[in-house]
C-alpha cells in the first residue's frame, strides 16, 4: 500500500510536468497565489474575458498539490455551511439563487471540461446519501423534508428497498438522490486546466511560496509580483501566509483507495451510473467509483494539527487507513478480500461560521475565495467566475450573491482550537459510536459539538 505521495488521483496519472520557479521581481495585471481550483478557475475565466490581461500564477509546490488534487471527487451542488444562514441575512429568495447559482456551477464544469478537451472521468450521476441506523434514519428523513421545501434541489426520499437497488449499501434504512453532481477525477481536473490557462497566456510559476500578501504585492522567497489587483487561493494552506494564522482552519481530511474491484463485486454493489456516496452519520465519510473500477472512500482521520500545521506529503496515520476500511468493509461486504492500494491526506479550509467566501477590497487590490470546507470541487467554479466579475467591475447576478464579501471572526488562538477540534472530533465519534451500538436518536453529544462548532 502506498502511504502519501501527495495523492491516489497523481499517482494514476503521473505527477504534472515541471514549471518554473518566479523568476524575480515582475509586475502583471493580476496576481494569483494558489494553483489549486480556485485560482485556476480565476485566471480561466478572467484570461477569456480579457485575454490582454496579464494573469500570473504562484504555487508553493505543483498545480493541483493541495486539495485540488486530493479531494474526493464530488462534483456536487451543496452550499457549503448550508443554505439557512442566508436565509437569515438576506432572505429567502437570495438563499434559493445561490442553489440554482450551485445548481448551475455543476453544469458549468462539465461545460468547460467538454469544450476545453480535458478528460476528466466526469459522470454526473447525481449525490446519494444512506442512512444504517434509527437516529441517521430519523436525521435523514428530517433533511429530507427540509430540502423538498425547496425549489431547486430536486431531492428524492428512497425507502429501503429502492434505496438498495440503487446502491446495495449493507443495511440501508432509507437514502436521498438529488441528480446536480457528478463523479470526477480530481488530479485530471487539475492537470488540464494548467494546460488550458497556459495555452491562454497565463504565467504558472512553482516552487514559489508566497510568505505575506499586501496591498497590490505578493512577497516571496523569489521575489515579489506587483499587481493591480492580487488573489488569495491558498484555502488550507491560507495559515502559512502571515497574519492570517486564525483565518480559516486547515482541517484533513483522508482516503483510501482500493485495487480494482472484479465485475462480480460490482454486479453485487449495483454502483455504476457515476453517483457520488456520503451517509448521515456525524462524522461522515465520502466515496465514489473510479474510472477503473476502484472504490475511492474518505473521512476524517487525524482532523487538525497543532498550531495550524499542514501535511506536505499526504501520509496518514495506519489507524486512520484501518478506520476507512473498517467503513468499507461495513458499507460492502463483498469488499474485504479487496487490497488497500493508497491512503493519502490533504488539507482544507475552515471558517469560523463553515461559510465559504468570496470577495474584493479594491482599494487594496486584494480578493480572495476558501473555506469550502469540503464542497470545493464545485465552489471553486463558481468562485472563479464571480472574482473574475468583481475584478472587471461587472454588475453581475453571481456578484451579488450572499456569500460575497462575508466575514467571519478568526479561529480562538492555541491551544484553545486544538483542544476543541480535538474534542469535539471526540464527540462526533462518540455519538457515532452509540448510534452503531443501537441509540435510536441523535446524542445530545452531537447536539451540544455542533452549536460549539459553529454548524448547529
Amino acid at each position: 500500500m502506498i502511504n502519501g505521495s501527495v495523492s491516489h488521483w497523481w499517482q494514476d496519472i503521473g505527477l504534472p510536468k515541471a514549471r518554473p520557479e518566479l523568476p524575480g521581481n515582475i509586475e502583471a495585471d493580476v496576481a494569483i497565489v494558489g494553483a489549486g481550483y480556485t485560482g485556476m478557475w480565476t485566471a480561466y475565466y478572467l484570461k477569456r474575458a480579457q485575454p490582454g490581461l496579464r494573469v500570473v500564477v504562484v504555487e508553493q509546490n505543483h498545480v493541483g498539490y493541495g486539495a485540488s488534487g486530493r479531494n474526493g471527487g464530488w462534483l456536487t451542488n451543496s452550499i457549503t455551511g448550508g443554505r439557512e444562514q442566508y436565509v437569515k441575512s438576506h432572505g429567502r429568495d437570495e438563499a434559493e439563487r445561490f442553489q440554482r447559482a450551485m445548481n448551475d456551477a455543476v453544469d458549468e464544469v462539465i461545460r468547460v471540461a467538454e469544450a476545453e478537451g480535458i478528460d476528466a472521468d466526469i459522470k454526473k450521476g447525481g449525490e446519494f446519501n444512506v442512512a444504517y441506523t434509527p437516529a441517521q434514519e430519523a436525521r435523514l428523513r428530517e433533511f429530507a423534508a427540509a430540502e423538498q421545501a425547496w425549489k431547486s434541489t430536486d431531492l428524492e426520499l428512497l425507502e429501503a428497498d429502492a434505496a438498495k437497488s440503487t446502491i446495495n449499501v449493507a443495511g440501508t434504512r432509507a437514502a436521498v438522490w438529488h441528480p446536480h453532481s457528478a463523479r470526477i477525477h480530481p488530479a485530471k481536473l487539475s492537470a488540464g486546466l494548467a494546460d488550458v490557462i497556459e495555452g491562454l497566456g497565463v504565467k504558472i510559476y512553482e516552487r514559489t511560496r508566497a510568505t505575506e500578501i499586501v496591498p497590490h504585492e505578493v512577497r516571496t522567497a523569489h521575489g515579489s509580483i506587483r499587481a493591480e489587483f492580487v488573489v488569495r487561493a491558498t484555502e488550507g494552506f491560507t495559515a502559512s501566509l502571515k497574519g492570517l494564522r486564525r483565518l480559516w482552519l486547515p482541517m484533513n481530511s483522508s482516503l483510501i483507495a482500493t485495487e480494482p474491484l472484479t465485475a462480480e463485486v460490482w454486479d453485487e454493489l449495483n454502483w455504476g451510473r457515476g453517483e457520488v456516496l456520503g451517509d448521515f452519520a456525524h462524522v461522515y465519510m465520502y466515496a465514489q467509483r473510479t474510472h477503473d473500477d476502484r472504490i475511492a472512500i474518505g473521512g476524517r482521520g487525524v482532523p487538525y494539527k497543532y498550531g495550524s500545521k499542514t501535511d506536505f506529503d499526504g501520509r496518514t496515520p495506519p489507524a486512520t487507513a484501518d478506520s476507512l476500511a473498517e467503513i468499507l468493509h461495513r458499507f460492502f461486504p463483498a469488499t474485504r478480500g479487496a487490497a488497500i492500494d493508497h491512503v493519502w491526506s490533504g488539507v482544507l479550509g475552515v471558517p469560523r461560521d463553515w461559510a465559504a467566501t468570496v470577495g474584493l477590497d479594491r482599494a487594496a487590490g486584494m480578493a480572495w475565495g476558501g473555506g469550502y470546507v469540503g464542497t470545493g470541487v464545485t465552489s471553486t467554479n463558481l468562485a472563479g467566475r464571480t472574482l473574475t466579475d468583481l475584478i472587471l467591475g461587472r454588475d453581475t447576478d453571481i456578484a451579488r450573491l450572499p456569500w460575497v464579501n462575508h466575514r467571519v471572526r478568526k479561529w480562538e488562538p492555541e491551544p484553545l482550537r486544538w483542544i476543541a477540534t480535538k474534542g469535539l472530533y471526540a464527540a462526533y465519534g462518540m455519538a457515532d459510536r452509540a448510534e452503531l451500538g443501537g441509540r435510536t436518536k441523535t446524542s445530545p453529544i452531537a447536539h451540544i459539538a455542533d452549536v460549539i462548532t459553529g454548524r448547529g
